[in-house]
């Protein structure tokens, strides 16, 4: 797995605040880098002003990271993202992070549900938003 399987990557400088008592990133931190790139994904497909517009939104049913190596202040990291899969109403992301410092440093992954905030249940993934999809990730294979 490499970066340049990411179709989507955000740069993000590691925080001095972030540590934790042991003098690396906090694990929870790798969540929020997974989040981060996840949004910036979601705004390039639409589907953050889906939810804004009709209720229609993403939600989280399951999340996995892989810790590869501990992240120190200062750094520079790479997130990426992808989707690895779709389904009817959910689809699953991949995530790669990669310090400036240390290469690959987390993997993980998320199944995403698409859900109606309003009725509170998922609904299918709509069809503008699997289009979106497979525009980014032309190049990568879609299993």
């Amino acid at each position: 797995m490499e970066l340049t399987d990411f179709p989507v990557q955000v740069k993000i400088s590691v925080a001095w605040g972030d540590m934790d008592a042991n003098g690396h990133i906090n694990n929870i931190f790798y969540l929020r880098y997974f989040e981060t790139a996840r949004i910036q994904y979601f705004q390039e497909i639409g589907l953050i002003d889906l939810k804004a517009q009709t209720g229609v939104g993403a939600i989280i049913a399951q999340t996995t990271c892989k810790y590869h190596k501990p992240i120190k202040f200062p750094d520079q990291i790479v997130v990426g993202t992808k989707v690895k899969s779709m389904g009817k109403s959910s689809f699953v992301m991949e995530y790669l992070i990669v310090s400036e410092k240390l290469g690959v440093v987390a993997s993980g992954e998320a199944v995403t549900v698409m859900y109606n905030y309003n009725i509170s249940q998922k609904v299918e993934l709509p069809s503008f938003i699997k289009a979106a999809i497979e525009k980014i990730e032309k190049g990568n294979s879609l299993i």
